[in-house]
């Protein structure tokens, strides 16, 4: 089958977007598909492009068997409105241009929560009559209201209903978690299109291992008790709540807050735990996919971390399964819902009420002096990943692109395969190293 897949994020960058559609697409051309993937430079969240990188109007590179196409787009940092919006409609439009001129797929994807990739998606799967897969990666524009992006007015109203076209038009959607599925059948999409393929990790990339040494003493964590925050620190996450935390441990000389990764308030934190003097908060440079583990290595525990709003009770953090993988036991601060039902019932670690400092402090401070207790969260953790292995995700996603590519797309919901397709448990680089390049 030919897969043509959109999405603004891909490898080099290492958000949950582009290593979701980079480790399953592996596996898809590991079972002998052929995909090619539609993106931009790479420049996220910074919005400054990767080293070895140009903002061409069209380049070609091979990563992991499958073709990339970078095309052209107005370069934006991840925040605001309006840059990004047009960074988006830029992508929206250089990209179906290249997309017309690629070999005929099977079935065209496209992924949110870059919302205008998903509309490139769907024209040019009307275009060259080929079926159309949404896939729901965030509800979009709901969740930049809930981070105060946008404010709700008639344009919000407007670009709602355009979504709600979206899904109807595509030919099955494939949803990342079972509260989007709900939202979306309350708001009348009929559930038979609607699969839900919940986010996973690649187990041979990940495991426990010893502390990285390096790190340790790079960062001045050795004898710590780490709790370690890994991915954007961006506007969904109420980082402001860690370092409230954090104030209230700071007398506690055996804690420290590790967070790693780039983000839009990155640099707000990092003065905001200067200001209040917290030397028990690291923040460690942004590193590439292929470090996760080492980062991960020096934690003792991971925590995940959401803004306390409904929008998030709806989220599953793909971090929340590195973790598990690494076998390190997991410090929710969420809105309680998907993702805290499956901590819980995985006993992988415990929640606690997001945007409540008080409560997270104390459920680091209980952790941290029964060590007992942490281990066997960490046993538990590690016997939990397999449940949510990245195999297993990219067969039931491959699944649905057959239904849709045969016809079949209402039926999406009901679309499993019988077994995962044989492959070798290959051990691809975690991010590929500079790939070929060609204009």
């Amino acid at each position: 089958m030919r897969i043509l897949f959109f999405t603004e994020n891909f490898p080099p960058e290492t958000n949950a977007a582009a290593t979701r559609v980079f480790e399953r697409a592996c596996y898809w051309v590991e079972w002998g598909h052929e995909v090619t993937i539609v993106t931009c430079a790479p420049n996220f969240p910074q919005g400054r492009l990767f080293a070895g990188y140009k903002n061409r109007w069209y380049a070609v590179e091979s990563q992991a068997g499958m073709r990339v196409v970078r095309v052209k787009t107005y370069i934006a940092p991840n925040k605001g409105v309006i840059r990004r919006t047009l960074d988006f409609l830029s992508f929206m439009v250089t990209g179906f241009c290249a997309g017309l001129v690629q070999a005929r797929p099977d079935v065209v994807v496209s992924t949110s929560p870059q919302f205008f990739a998903a509309v490139a998606g769907w024209l040019l799967g009307f275009t060259r009559r080929v079926p159309f897969v949404f896939e729901l990666g965030d509800l979009w524009p709901a969740s930049i209201v809930a981070v105060g992006a946008m404010r709700p007015s008639p344009v919000v109203g407007l670009l709602e209903r355009f979504e709600l076209f979206l899904y109807r038009q595509s030919a099955c959607v494939a949803a990342l978690t079972r509260s989007f599925k709900a939202n979306l059948v309350s708001r009348g999409i009929p559930a038979d299109k609607i699969a839900v393929v919940i986010n996973g990790v690649d187990l041979h990339r990940y495991g426990p291992r010893p502390k990285d040494d390096e790190l340790l003493d790079q960062w001045g964590l050795r004898g710590k008790f780490v709790v370690g925050y890994v991915g954007t620190l961006g506007m969904a996450h109420g980082l402001a709540n860690v370092l409230a935390a954090a104030e209230r441990l700071r007398a506690d000389e055996s804690i420290a807050f590790l967070l790693v990764g780039p983000g839009a308030e990155r640099d707000e934190l990092m003065m905001e735990a200067r200001t209040r003097g917290l030397s028990n908060v690291i923040f460690g440079e942004p590193q590439g996919k292929e470090l996760m583990p080492r980062v991960w290595s020096v934690c003792d525990m991971a925590l995940v971390h959401l803004k306390d709003l409904p929008t998030f009770a709806e989220v599953i953090p793909s971090k929340t399964f590195e973790a598990m993988a690494m076998g390190l036991p997991i410090v929710l601060a969420a809105p309680a819902g998907e993702a805290s039902s499956i901590l819980l019932a995985d006993g992988a670690g415990v929640h606690v009420p997001a945007g409540d400092p008080g409560a997270l402090a104390e459920a680091v401070r209980g952790l941290a002096v029964d060590r007992g207790r942490v281990a066997k969260l960490a046993a538990q953790s590690l016997a939990a990943a397999p449940r949510h292995s990245r195999k297993t995700q990219a067969a039931e996603m491959l699944a649905v692109l057959q239904a849709a590519a045969s016809g079949n797309g209402s039926a999406a919901a009901l679309a499993s395969p019988a077994s995962e397709p044989e492959s070798p448990d290959f051990a691809r680089e975690a991010s590929p190293s500079q790939p070929s390049q060609a204009s």
